[in-house]
């Protein structure tokens, strides 16, 4: 497998069968914890800064080697918009738990402005920009959700 598609599925992820957004996401997680651990949320955070850009030129290179608009089985936009999500609270079984399950939801529900740039902008953009959209509004539901449960 080559170095490009290697990326886009994330290490093969995105090749399985039955929703590879989730598998991608899921695979996303022990990186998140190890990146976290080590660097902190800053460092989680520019470690998903870091994936979108380089998901934004092989995520291209792949959909135009397959043919297809936004392949399923590319899977690092999901990479990228799971570690943005989990940045926006420590890391914890729950907080990772609850920020899987958001992430999930906003990516699938495709609120506004992601399912626009989604359509309006060009290869790996769109492929990565609707996902950080998606990871905008999971991390903001995470941060509230951690904010109200450390409540009295």
């Amino acid at each position: 497998m080559k170095i490009d598609a290697m990326l886009a599925t994330w290490f093969g992820a995105g090749l399985l069968r039955r929703a590879p957004g989730t598998w991608g996401s899921l695979a996303a997680l022990p990186f998140a914890w190890a990146i976290e651990s080590a660097a902190g949320r800053q460092g989680l955070a520019l470690a998903a800064a870091l994936v979108f850009a380089v998901g934004c030129a092989v995520a291209d290179r792949y959909e135009r080697r397959s043919g297809q608009r936004d392949p399923g089985s590319v899977v690092i936009d999901e990479v990228a918009g799971q570690w943005l999500t989990l940045a926006a609270v420590p890391a914890s079984a729950w907080s990772y738990a609850a920020g899987f399950a958001l992430f999930r939801a906003a990516d699938i529900l495709k609120p506004w402005p992601a399912r626009v740039a989604e359509r309006r902008l060009p290869g790996g953009l769109a492929i990565m920009t609707d996902d950080i959209v998606a990871a905008v509004y999971a991390g903001a539901a995470l941060w509230g959700l951690a904010a109200l449960s450390a409540s009295p």
